[in-house]
């Protein structure tokens, strides 16, 4: 079952195959000169793999205003209709990461039922407890798991064990965990308190996940706790991931952190320390402004992805990181936003492939900072365009996959049997 017409996506790859495979062919001349075989990175290509955001499929927004487009997505089901989509114009994004309550259904065997009719699966559920839901007893005004009030605490816990058994239904296998637990104020809140509160909410849940689950902890500067934040960095997430135990480990996102953050080294840190939970892929020029992945910082996301296959490269162990976008589309279409960032982030992984890693440590023992940084530069100058191109052709996907999403006129398509609520262009986010 596929929701872009095989037809059209057919006729947009025969009118691009021509010139792909005399590219293909280009490049792979160029890279046979340095020992490279195109056919073994495309095949990592094609199996590279990365999770979209169930919320992701919605026009975002921010405090001010929304300006959601047509044809939309109005619940989970919709949603799951649209990652269909981008993973038939990808290639790269069987699965979806979904948050909880904002997808929560009476049947979730139903909702198992519907994406795997369209070959796609579930991954890290992601619990809410940043604000308050209709009809809650207490709130989280004051903050969650880390919140002076123990009702509030309870709820939260209980919350995230809710999650966790959603998620078992979907057959994801991890629970990602955000608070926005902090204070606005100073001397409003006891820093090592706070701490202790959060911990000790935080044990209950590790309590409760399966055997073959892990919890991610998941640490932001700062939002909506402007002075201060309970997990505040990923010291807070590592010595808390200490705390709890080794199904616990740290999760990235790239737009928690300071500016001009030297986040590659974080990244290696958490290898090392067996605590690399995961990422959230996103772009940011300010602070978490959750923009496409890699259309402001393309380089930075390459070196990140430069510890990842350098991880891979030693075998590292207990190293199987969990990639997932986590954007908000404030002016574009969130399918393209999506497709085109999700390729942006194969691509890093691609070029980082293209490192000659013997030679990179050669010049790293020997001190050689020119040619070390020139070995990563090299990797990062490639147009890897063609073993991308490639691999989505032969898996069915699409070569040009913006292209062929606006020949088949998806969103017009779809605005009849989604009408949009009026309600849903007031402010705020989804």
């Amino acid at each position: 079952m596929r929701r872009i017409d095989s037809a059209v996506l057919h006729e947009q790859n025969e009118k691009e195959f021509a010139f792909l495979q005399t590219d293909f062919n280009a490049l792979g001349e160029k890279l046979s000169r340095d020992g490279i075989d195109i056919e073994a990175i495309t095949k990592a290509a094609e199996a590279f793999q990365i999770a979209v955001p169930s919320w992701g499929t919605g026009t975002g927004g921010t405090r001010f205003a929304r300006f959601p487009g047509q044809g939309e997505p109005r619940n989970i089901f919709e949603k799951v209709e649209d990652c269909a989509v981008i993973n038939e114009l990808s290639g790269c994004t069987d699965s979806i990461s979904p948050h909880f309550p904002w997808d929560k259904v009476d049947d979730f065997s139903e909702l198992k039922q519907h994406a795997d009719a369209y070959g796609l699966k579930w991954v890290s559920v992601n619990s809410n407890t940043f604000q308050d839901q209709p009809g809650q007893a207490v709130s989280y005004k004051y903050g969650s798991l880390s919140n002076t009030e123990k009702a509030s605490r309870d709820l939260a816990i209980q919350h995230n064990l809710d999650c966790i058994r959603y998620g078992q239904q979907l057959g994801a296998k991890s629970l990602t965990v955000w608070v926005g637990d902090g204070s606005n104020h100073p001397g409003q809140q006891h820093f090592q308190r706070a701490f202790e509160r959060y911990l000790a909410s935080a044990e209950q849940i590790y309590k409760g996940l399966p055997a073959d689950w892990e919890m991610h902890l998941e640490h932001k500067m700062f939002e909506p706790a402007f002075y201060s934040t309970v997990i505040q960095d990923w010291g807070s997430s590592i010595l808390a991931a200490m705390h709890l135990g080794p199904k616990c480990k740290s999760l990235v996102d790239l737009g928690h952190h300071a500016p001009n953050t030297n986040i590659e080294m974080i990244v290696a840190r958490l290898i090392q320390f067996k605590k690399l939970g995961g990422f959230h892929f996103n772009d940011s020029k300010y602070g978490d402004d959750d923009l496409d992945s890699g259309s402001l910082q393309p380089y930075q996301q390459f070196l990140i992805f430069n510890e990842l296959v350098d991880a891979e490269h030693r075998k590292e162990s207990e190293f199987n990181p969990a990639y997932m976008l986590d954007q908000s589309h404030n002016v574009t279409d969130p399918i393209e936003s999506l497709v085109t960032s999700a390729i942006e982030v194969q691509r890093s992984y691609i070029k980082a492939l293209l490192v000659n890693r013997e030679a990179l440590y050669g010049y790293q023992e020997a001190n050689d900072a020119i040619m070390a940084s020139g070995e990563l530069k090299r990797a990062f100058n490639f147009d890897v365009a063609p073993i991308l191109a490639m691999a989505r052709y032969r898996k069915g996907a699409a070569i040009n996959p913006l292209k062929t999403y606006r020949a088949a006129n998806y969103r017009n398509a779809m605005a009849p049997v989604r009408p949009r609520d009026p309600k849903a262009t007031g402010s705020g986010i989804i």
